[in-house]
């Protein structure tokens, strides 16, 4: 298997993609247009009230990114009309039982398509239950419920994580969750029963509160973290996820499956140009607040392995495993990632970090260096936790009750700022601790039955191995993810 035969695959098929304003939709749109101009038609599922509003998002928020850059030389003038032929917007959603499309749109759809990718999801740790089940977990079931009306179809492809593991500790399989299997010994995790949990709750909430949307959004938010640790996982999105799998699983058990779980995804590495981004993606937060100076202290071990992967290697992967899986009625699982074969500790993270910094100082007008304070880091929760409490939280309290009338805006102000940090460093524990380590025997399968020439061996490359992490890190990472968090302030600041 070449990058020839991979490309190959996409030759005149169709080709259904879920997610695709989502960082990993939209690079997975360009590079198929890219390496195949020959696919018959991308159709995207987008949410939009109508399919000219599905058009303005694929326009605006896929398209006309700097993405598409390399695409865009390579057409000239025909890239509008190139686009305008190959993609297809369908306002729709997998909240909804046949995505909300009409039933005529739908069969032609299902007699069309003859591959599935299907990225939608809510990635917010801390989403609505309601929401976060709809999407990652309902969602499934509409999807295999429309792939099972495609007499074409292929390939289904699910992207999901490699944090479905939640906190285990140790090699972490490539394989399938048993049909209500909890993290937590001993406790069986009904689908269905969440589900109904949900509607029952919305129900009191609304006669409680009388449709005070706010305070049914905390109370959901509160749900779900709450049901995610009652079943062992540490958030409501890798739990969702795990159920989506369990469901994917169990409803498409006659369907050529293939589950991608990513690990930590970053800016691209090469492809179609080093260093595209969009958002600030895990690790990229701690870059971003240490520029900005709003980071005294945080949680890390140097010890601790991370696990991170460049988007593009991703897709590559993605691509490869639909070409090696097509039409085989099974289901295979990948874990797309990298320490397993180049570890990166957090020490080199940090380091990598100072080290940019002090090469790219920011500067006052005048032209003066501004120098950074170090994060103080701590090993463990509890002694950050208690830092925190001391040196912010007692201070702040008691200059509230001494000066209450004139310190009341700017206490409201600090004590949100303290708030929103702590609850972050308890969201990211799980991660920043980790002690697991993604098994990837499957993609390193993957990757020895790519055989790739001279002439293209980067074009579906996903081999960790390849990565110089501190290259990678000081020289297109960290400032692609400051000059994301720049730009973004600019345009805020415009808005």
């Amino acid at each position: 298997m070449d990058a020839e035969n991979v490309a190959a695959r996409f030759r005149d098929k169709s080709i259904l993609i879920t997610g695709s304003t989502g960082f990993l939709g939209k690079m997975l749109v360009e590079k198929i247009l890219r390496v195949q101009p020959e696919v018959r038609k991308i159709y995207l599922l987008v949410r939009a009230p109508d399919a000219a509003a599905a058009q303005e998002r694929i326009l605006k928020e896929i398209v006309g990114k700097g993405l598409f850059d390399v695409l865009r030389e390579q057409h000239g003038e025909g890239f509008h009309s190139f686009i305008k032929e190959k993609l297809c917007p369908l306002a729709g959603d997998v909240m909804h039982e046949n995505f909300g499309l009409g039933s005529s749109e739908i069969l032609q759809l299902s007699q069309m398509v003859d591959i599935i990718v299907n990225g939608a999801a809510t990635t917010n740790f801390m989403e609505r239950y309601d929401v976060a089940l709809a999407t990652n977990t309902a969602g499934i079931m509409h999807l295999c419920q429309f792939a099972k009306q495609c007499d074409n179809l292929r390939m289904l492809l699910h992207v999901s994580t490699a944090y479905v593991a939640g906190e285990q500790a140790g090699l972490l399989l490539e394989k399938p969750f048993q049909f209500g299997e909890a993290l937590r010994k001993s406790y069986h995790l009904d689908i269905e029963a969440e589900l109904q949990l949900v509607d029952r709750m919305k129900s009191v909430h609304r006669m409680k509160y009388s449709g005070d949307n706010k305070l049914e959004k905390i109370a959901m938010k509160k749900v779900g973290i709450k049901r995610a640790k009652h079943f062992g996982w540490p958030n409501t999105y890798v739990l969702t996820k795990a159920m989506g799998e369990m469901l994917l699983q169990h409803l498409g058990r006659d369907l050529p499956v293939v589950i991608i779980r990513p690990s930590m995804i970053t800016s691209t590495l090469n492809d179609p140009m080093p260093g595209w981004i969009e958002g600030t993606r895990t690790v990229d937060a701690i870059f971003v607040a240490y520029h900005n100076q709003t980071l005294p202290s945080f949680i890390a071990d140097g010890n601790i392995i991370f696990d991170l992967i460049p988007g593009d290697m991703v897709i590559n992967a993605m691509m490869v495993a639909i070409n090696s899986h097509w039409n085989e009625q099974a289901q295979v699982i990948y874990h797309v990632t990298s320490a397993h074969q180049n570890p990166l500790p957090c020490s080199l993270i940090e380091i990598s970090m100072y080290n940019y910094f002090h090469k790219n100082p920011r500067t006052t007008n005048d032209g003066k260096v501004i120098k950074n304070k170090e994060v103080l880091m701590f090993k463990k929760f509890s002694y950050f936790q208690a830092y925190m409490f001391l040196r912010y939280k007692v201070p702040l309290e008691m200059m509230h009750a001494l000066l209450r009338g004139l310190y009341s805006k700017n206490y409201s102000k600090l004590n949100r700022v303290y708030n929103i940090l702590m609850t972050l460093a308890k969201l990211y524990a799980p991660y920043v601790f980790f002690k697991g380590c993604f098994d990837d025997t499957n993609l390193r399968k993957l990757w020895k039955a790519t055989v790739m020439d001279k002439n293209n061996a980067s074009l579906f490359n996903f081999d960790p191995n390849c990565i110089n992490w501190s290259s990678y890190l000081m020289d297109t990472h960290i400032p692609a993810a400051i000059k994301y968090a720049n730009d973004s302030k600019v345009k805020a600041g415009n808005a």
